[in-house]
């Protein structure tokens, strides 16, 4: 099943759309991620949400706000609370991830298959058939 990542961006704003692609796809939600990095000295969160294919399709979109969200274990920020609550609704929670930040990837495309292979590995997302 190829699986592919569709950037939303990184600001607050994003993250509302996320909020509301969780809302309005509640039927098709596979697994919420929340992926953790640091990059100097600073630890910073990616949210992401898998979705089951649609119809007879083979794919399925993961749609993430990179690495856009401070991240702190013990304090958890507004955009973060309100992802988690919004993957609580569903009755499930977001898988928390430690990844490396995508800045040691020469273009978004590799950091997207290293994160690929990740979920594939823990079976967090189906295997490649």
């Amino acid at each position: 099943m190829p699986q592919q990542f569709i950037e939303l961006g990184e600001g607050y704003g994003d993250v509302y759309e996320l909020l509301e692609i969780i809302k309005t796809n509640q039927g098709r939600f596979h697994q919420a991620f929340i992926l953790t990095s640091t990059k100097e000295d600073k630890q910073v969160a990616s949210l992401a949400i898998a979705l089951k294919p649609v119809g007879e399709s083979k794919f399925m979109p993961i749609y993430i706000c990179r690495e856009g969200i401070p991240f702190q274990e013990d304090k958890p920020s507004k955009r973060q609370i309100m992802f988690e609550e919004s993957i609580e609704q569903l009755g499930r929670k977001a898988v928390v991830v430690e990844i490396k930040h995508s800045s040691i990837f020469s273009e978004p495309k590799l950091f997207y298959q290293y994160l690929i292979g990740i979920m594939r590995l823990h079976h967090y997302i189906p295997a490649l058939n």
